[in-house]
């Protein structure tokens, strides 16, 4: 019997390049990557090689492999409910699918049918739910989510590329094309994928304050340059404010915030790619304030141990109606934000 598990990489880009396989890297008494996949097969097999690792360009080559017990998705967003269903269905110990889960809720609520039809479990990598400063907050509010009335989510980042460079020598990465940023519908769709593929970070934990989502109300949301969002909004009668923007700033912030009247939460995380340390979260009443990290792990490194857990049974897989609910909200949002950016501009048209 293998000590490890053995991991295999749908998708070798940057994410995986520099945040996965750094962090595996660090959880070798637990972890062997074993087989690197990707539609370009010199990016797969440079990347393969870097980790030992064999390599193939088609997925049904990977899901043989006798030596993968864990599939990781990290492949585009599209791909994910197609190969999360197929790796489940390949009989797997696990699958760790990179956010969003899917691009619709009924692509997200296939694929729990099927974890819970072939009892392969699913995880969904949003490393800001596993975050141990996070998880210690949570464990502390007591009645925070129900008594809150206001949740903030404010992104400010400089391009990736910054912090990937640093984890490694990341091969090959997509140019961000030139678009024209007068046509609403380019930038409808910007905030669309800005909230699928950067406010869905903390969507599940805005989450965590609702009790309901399907009287979400959208108020307002506009594009932020050179990327970025505002969006404005209402649910479960909280106001939800989402501020991203990813420019040359040279101090990047990511923070959540959620206030009631007597209890303020208030999560510095560190931003995507950097591997030092947990967020640190900060409790505040008129009597105290409790902090709680920075913890000496990660969210990405948390991720990866919670799985190994749950394939070892120490705990239990993830709550797979809270992870459909989770994608249907980010999706809600989305949609809702760029027909707010489009009703914005036929009003000014109009006017």
């Amino acid at each position: 019997m293998r000590s490890t598990l053995g991991v295999g990489f749908l998708g070798s880009g940057p994410v995986t390049q520099a945040i996965h396989l750094p962090t595996l890297a660090r959880l070798a008494d637990q972890f062997t990557v074993r087989h690197l996949n990707d539609i370009d097969a010199g990016v797969a097999e440079t990347v393969a090689a870097r980790a030992g690792a064999a390599y193939s360009t088609s997925l049904e080559t990977l899901l043989d492999d006798p030596l993968v017990d864990v599939v990781a998705i990290c492949s585009p967003h599209a791909f994910h409910a197609e190969q999360a269903i197929a790796a489940c269905r390949a009989g797997k110990k696990a699958v760790l699918c990179e956010k969003p889960m899917a691009m619709s809720g009924d692509e997200a609520a296939t694929i729990a049918a099927v974890s819970a039809e072939t009892g392969v479990p699913v995880l969904v990598g949003a490393m800001h739910t596993f975050d141990p400063g996070w998880r210690a907050a949570v464990a502390q509010w007591g009645e925070l989510p129900t008594a809150s009335h206001t949740i903030r989510s404010s992104i400010v980042l400089p391009p990736n590329a910054r912090f990937e460079d640093l984890a490694t020598e990341v091969l090959t990465r997509p140019d961000f094309p030139s678009l024209d940023l007068s046509d609403v519908q380019v930038r409808a769709a910007m905030v669309h994928a800005g909230v699928m593929g950067l406010a869905v970070h903390d969507l599940p934990l805005v989450r965590s304050f609702l009790s309901r989502y399907d009287d979400l109300n959208v108020l307002s949301a506009s594009l932020l340059t050179p990327f970025g969002y505002r969006i404005l909004m209402v649910a479960d009668s909280k106001v939800v404010e989402l501020h991203a923007v990813v420019s040359q700033t040279w101090q990047p912030s990511w923070v959540l915030e959620a206030y009631a009247d007597d209890q303020v939460l208030h999560t510095e995380f560190t931003p995507s790619y950097v591997h030092a340390g947990s967020a640190v979260s900060t409790l505040t009443t008129a009597e105290s304030a409790q902090v709680f990290g920075p913890s000496s792990s990660n969210g990405y490194e948390a991720e990866w141990l919670e799985l190994a857990a749950v394939v070892r049974g120490e705990v239990a897989p993830p709550d797979l109606d809270g992870l459909v609910d989770d994608l249907r909200f980010t999706v809600a949002v989305a949609d809702a934000a760029a027909e707010a950016v489009r009703s914005a501009d036929r009003t000014e048209a109009a006017a």
